[in-house]
């Protein structure tokens, strides 16, 4: 079974995609200043996950043009929303092995990842939660903009957390 914080983080990007159902690729590249684009958020995120998991902790970047594209401090644009479901389901899958091996105390190990041209010291477990919060963050973006073009029958507030991310003392 993964570590707790695992499966928050699956359930944070479950609740992720259901706040993106429905979404048209013109609805998703329409940008509200001054926020970016909804589809330029869930390449963001597929961005991040690359960096912490992929690049900084197994050597590997799949998916470079991520970080010119949608990269923190980038300027904005407003890719397809194809391109960005594809890029942050490669990363995601590629990511999940390597996040199911993770344990408490791998969690508490140190290591640098690039931050803004700087390397940064870091534990694996903080880079999980800075992940799970930047998620949400972006999520109540997505859901706010997508009520600012007028889309109905939103997810409302958080699903089934009981059933399928219950609090477990590990």
């Amino acid at each position: 079974m993964p570590h707790p914080l695992i499966v928050q983080l699956r359930f944070t990007r479950r609740e992720f995609r259901r706040a993106l159902l429905g979404l048209s690729d013109a609805d998703a590249r329409h940008r509200l200043l001054p926020m970016n684009c909804i589809s330029w958020n869930i390449g963001h995120l597929a961005w991040q996950e690359q960096e912490y998991w992929l690049t900084s902790m197994q050597g590997h970047t799949p998916l470079p043009h991520l970080g010119t594209l949608v990269g923190s401090g980038r300027p904005a644009c407003t890719p397809r929303l194809s391109d960005m479901w594809q890029a942050w389901q490669t990363v995601t899958e590629l990511a999940d092995p390597f996040l199911d091996t993770l344990t408490t105390h791998q969690l508490q190990g140190t290591g640098c990842v690039d931050d803004d041209d700087q390397q940064t010291l870091y534990t694996a477990g903080s880079l999980l939660l800075r992940l799970i919060y930047h998620y949400w963050y972006h999520t109540g973006e997505i859901l706010a903009i997508r009520q600012m073009l007028g889309h109905p029958d939103l997810a409302e507030f958080v699903g089934d957390l009981d059933t399928e991310a219950p609090y477990l003392p590990h």
